[in-house]
């Protein structure tokens, strides 16, 4: 797919420690870690010949924090904070840690493994509302540049994964079938209404 319109690159920040310890992550606004600057840095070595038209990011401070260090390669282009690319809203289990969780809320964890799609968080979204506002976030950044834009995308888990979703063109109920782990890239050429992903979950060499 060589004539591709726009070529997205997803990043996924670097980690946390609350990627470390294994507590949920959702709109808390959590740091990177050094392994995580040691991610994002490796990123940026591993994206710095690319031609970036624009730079968009989630607000959160570690997506934003992965966002500057690949910048620090490309200083005329520009950094925009998008909404539609925050993590999934987990409502009562944010910072919740995982295997609490599991022991806490055995009939939820249930459905969400059976049915994740629809399943909202308690005071949270579900996993289709996180797809929705990322898809159409998506579209519309798309339909802002010209042809041959070159778009990177950082943002987290849940987003990422809806957006392979999205253009793999499988259901979210089976979003487990792939994979984005902190600090990876994936990619996304698109061609008119025609989404191929690429790559899928390029983690950089960290010296």
């Amino acid at each position: 797919m060589s004539d591709w319109d726009v070529k997205v690159l997803l990043v996924r920040h670097g980690q946390t420690e609350w990627n470390r310890t294994h507590r949920f992550q959702g709109r808390s606004d959590t740091p990177l870690n050094q392994t995580g600057i040691n991610q994002a840095e490796a990123m940026a070595l591993m994206l710095k010949n690319e031609s970036l038209t624009s730079i968009y990011t989630s607000p959160l401070l570690r997506a934003y924090e992965t966002a500057r260090r690949i910048k620090a390669f490309h200083p005329q282009t520009l950094i925009i904070e998008e909404a539609g690319f925050i993590e999934m809203d987990l409502g009562d289990f944010d910072g919740m840690v995982a295997k609490v969780w599991a022991k806490e809320y055995e009939d939820f964890m249930t459905s969400w493994w059976e049915n994740p799609a629809k399943v909202s968080m308690p005071g949270g979204e579900s996993l289709e509302e996180v797809q929705n506002r990322a898809v159409s976030a998506l579209n519309r950044i798309i339909s802002e540049h010209p042809a041959k834009s070159t778009l990177l995308i950082c943002s987290h888990n849940f987003v990422i994964l809806s957006l392979l979703c999205h253009a793999r063109g499988i259901s979210l109920d089976n979003f487990r079938e792939l994979r984005q782990a902190n600090g990876a890239l994936s990619i996304i050429q698109i061609k008119g209404n025609t989404l191929k992903v690429e790559v899928m979950n390029l983690l950089p060499q960290i010296e």
